[in-house]
């Protein structure tokens, strides 16, 4: 049985003709990164272009689908075997922390500072001071914040505001992340940052679904891969097995530059392993194969 289970789940909008889910099962373990790819219109790591069914994915997960949204939804999803629409709200909060794609729908506005902010939810929950300090200093450290402790969230840049939405969901210390597109609006040095949190709650032990649309990134750090195209799931499995598929390429998915280039010098009958997902292993390979001639 898996930590999160979606069984023969369809999903329709109100007023929608098609469902933007359809017959999805999926098994979802503790503690892993699982990314999603799909149909290339735009990248992401629930991957796929508008209407793959990506952020539809991440809120049935949540737990907004069907309640927020309404509409129509068929099949079963489970949380350690309980139907989700067995938990209250309030139950799901501290399991499951949803991070917006725009810090600004994260950030309260109900604080001054940065501490204050991150502290907000803990405060809510009615957790005592000593606490709330120990718990928001630790977080603090881990998503690099300390610095901006005194400053106004809304006067950072966006990475800081994302790491400070990070570091506000932290806080909370659910088990599951639900990640929509973290890294969006951010440049290469601050997405880089974002990774690294996001890899350091990994190595915690705390179960990740990410929506992101950087391929090189998510051949970097996921464990598994799920392939969406138009709310179908079309491949699940270990990054490697998925990423290396030259056959998704045929479905508009984009893979990694060196799946790319391994398969390139392969027709050009220079030996290279069959399942290189990143420059690293590309590097490693190229090696390899140059010390034998």
């Amino acid at each position: 049985m898996g930590y999160i289970e979606l069984k023969n789940v369809t999903y329709t909008y109100p007023l929608a003709k098609e469902p933007s889910i359809k017959d999805v099962t999926i098994s979802l373990e503790k503690g892993k990164f699982y990314a999603v790819v799909g149909a290339n219109g735009k990248m992401y790591a629930i991957k796929g272009k508008s209407g793959s069914g990506k952020t539809t994915l991440c809120n049935i997960i949540r737990g907004f689908i069907p309640g927020f949204f309404q509409g129509e939804m068929e099949g079963e999803v489970l949380l350690e075997g309980k139907s989700l629409q067995q938990y209250t709200m309030g139950e799901l909060a501290p399991k499951i922390g949803y991070v917006f794609q725009n810090p600004f729908n994260q950030i309260t506005g109900a604080r001054d500072n940065v501490y204050e902010e991150i502290a907000y939810g803990l405060e809510n929950l009615g957790v005592k001071v000593e606490k709330i300090k120990d718990t928001v200093k630790k977080v603090m450290e881990l998503t690099n914040t300390a610095y901006l402790a005194e400053k106004n969230p809304f006067e950072l840049s966006g990475g800081q505001q994302q790491r400070v939405a990070l570091a506000s969901v932290l806080a909370l210390e659910p088990d599951i992340f639900v990640i929509d597109e973290p890294t969006s609006q951010l440049d290469p040095k601050e997405t880089e940052r974002v990774f690294d949190i996001i890899d350091k709650m990994k190595k915690m032990g705390k179960t990740i679904i990410l929506v992101e649309h950087k391929i090189e990134l998510i051949a970097e750090y996921a464990d598994e891969v799920l392939a969406l195209e138009e709310g179908e799931l079309i491949r699940q499995g270990e990054k490697h097995e998925v990423l290396s598929d030259l056959s998704l390429l045929e479905r508009d998915i984009e893979l990694p530059q060196s799946v790319i280039l391994a398969d390139e010098l392969r027709k050009q009958g220079i030996p290279i392993d069959e399942k290189i997902i990143t420059k690293a292993e590309m590097v490693h390979q190229l090696k390899k194969t140059m010390s034998k001639r």
